[in-house]
C-alpha cells in the first residue's frame, strides 16, 4: 500500500507521512508512506493520496489529478504525535463501502 501525504511545498506533510509510516508498522500494515507537494500528486503513484487541511480547498483538482482514493486531513492532524489518528481515517479511506444486503438497492434492480 503505498500512501502519499500532500501539503502545500511537501514540508509539513513529511512529519505527518513520518508519524503515520511508524503507526501502520505497529499495527502491521506493510505501507509505505511518503510526502509530497501537491505538483507530485499526477507523477506519483499512490493507493491513497491524503491531503492536508489547509489544501481543502483543492480536493477536487487533486482527485482529477490521480486515479487513488483522496482524503482531507483535519485542521489538528499536525498534532497527532503518535500518527494514530491519521492512521484511523487511512484505514477508513481505504476500506471499500459496505454492500447492502437488501435487494432493492442491488444495481440494476429497481
Amino acid at each position: 500500500m503505498k500512501i502519499l501525504v500532500v501539503c502545500g511545498a511537501g514540508a509539513s506533510s513529511t512529519f505527518v507521512a513520518q508519524r503515520l509510516r511508524r503507526a501502520a508498522f505497529l499495527a502491521g500494515h506493510d505501507w509505505q508512506a511518503s510526502a509530497g507537494a501537491e505538483s507530485s500528486v499526477s507523477t506519483t503513484f499512490a493507493d491513497l493520496v491524503l491531503i492536508g487541511p489547509h489544501l481543502a480547498d483543492r480536493t477536487d483538482a487533486i482527485r482529477s489529478a490521480t486515479p487513488a482514493r483522496v482524503a482531507v486531513l483535519p485542521d489538528d492532524v499536525f498534532s497527532d504525535r503518535d500518527g494514530l489518528r491519521t492512521l484511523a481515517i487511512a484505514e477508513a479511506a481505504l476500506t471499500p463501502p459496505a454492500l447492502s444486503d437488501s435487494p432493492s438497492t442491488a444495481k440494476g434492480t429497481s
